[in-house]
């Protein structure tokens, strides 16, 4: 193994560096991995552009991520040097409300590997055994470097209990949207219905899993919800868009007495009319994250071919090129899903 590594920094909006730093030791209770493949998602995008409110710089990314064990600390017992494996990016302290009561993912200290912390765009990264999931030998790295993102849409279908048979509305196309569809169908839903303003996102969503697409820019969409689940309409609705347009679309044609679940992050304080929700008697549920049932969950999806990831795999970027890669999605809004950066080339 080498004793030097490359590690990416950007060091602030819209300028990334790379500098040459100590391979570092695996802890105790660490392993060292080599990472292999890195996602991009919408919040590294925020970051990029100086919009994330809770990162500052210089910071090194990478929460979307796979790799291979290459050494174990002297306290790990349960993983194998040579293992296929995923990180769970959440560093949280163990000891608060939510910790203590199993949802960590809210920890009240809650930070994030990429954001908050150092993140594991590496060529090595140490990381606690604790966080680390191990990934099935049929798993391609590029797929396993995409657990992170379908987690958190495995734990935002759940967040609704009775998906068994129901008629669902999922406002967004984005790269979450499509992978919650999939989420949706894998964990019983009977139909669902999908919004986007972009027929290549609407078309994806449909070869994966959407019953009906709408364009709304195109097409009513009170008028084609009741075309496609008639006056009922659906038992819940998930926006995952984040705007003020598709949060009234959700609360003006909800069922009354049913749930919409906010997945999307708003970038500013929304503005829409809490005395329709009120008057409805809406249930306004929200998803933040994941836990490690997500991650198992998404794993056996994907395993037993419910879901599929290679579709949304947009691009590939090498290491090098990680600042082309946010250049390529500035350009490519539309028809981007998933860029993957490609830490190391010599295995897919």
């Amino acid at each position: 193994m080498k004793e030097t590594m490359v590690q990416q920094l950007m060091i602030e909006p819209k300028k990334i560096t790379f500098r040459e730093v100590p391979v570092p030791g695996p802890g105790p209770d660490q392993v060292l991995v080599k990472i292999k493949k890195i996602g991009v998602c919408g919040s590294d995008i925020h970051v990029y552009h100086g919009a994330h409110p809770y990162t500052s710089y210089p910071v090194t990314q990478g929460h979307e991520v796979s790799g291979q064990i290459v050494e174990l600390g002297e306290y790990v017992k349960d993983l194998q040097v040579g293992q296929r494996v995923t990180i769970e990016p959440q560093v949280f302290c163990g000891h608060c409300y939510p910790c203590l009561h199993g949802k960590y993912n809210l920890c009240e200290k809650l930070k994030v590997m990429g954001f908050q912390t150092a993140g594991a765009a590496s060529e090595y990264f140490a990381v606690d055994a604790s966080k680390v999931t191990p990934l099935p030998e049929c798993m391609t790295y590029s797929e396993g470097a995409m657990i992170e993102p379908l987690a958190v849409t495995v734990h935002a279908a759940k967040r609704f209990p009775d998906l068994k048979g129901a008629k669902v509305v999922v406002l967004g196309c984005g790269p979450i949207g499509i992978l919650l569809i999939q989420s949706l169908k894998s964990l019983g839903a009977a139909q669902v219905f999908a919004t986007d303003i972009s027929d290549t996102r609407l078309a994806l969503a449909k070869d994966l899993g959407a019953d009906f697409t709408v364009n709304t820019t195109k097409e009513d969409y009170a008028a084609a919800l009741l075309d496609a689940f008639g006056p009922d309409k659906s038992d819940v609705i998930y926006e995952c868009a984040g705007t003020d347009t598709t949060m009234e679309q959700a609360i003006q044609n909800a069922r009354k007495g049913s749930t919409i679940i906010l997945v999307a992050v708003f970038g500013r304080r929304a503005n829409v009319d809490l005395a329709k929700l009120n008057d409805s008697e809406l249930d306004l549920n929200t998803s933040m994250m994941y836990r490690h049932e997500d991650y198992m969950d998404a794993i056996q999806f994907v395993r037993e071919g419910k879901i599929q990831l290679k579709p949304l795999q947009s691009a590939r970027f090498a290491f090098e090129d990680y600042q082309k890669a946010y250049e390529y999605i500035d350009a490519n809004r539309e028809a981007t899903m998933k860029v993957l950066i490609d830490v190391d080339p010599s295995e897919e």
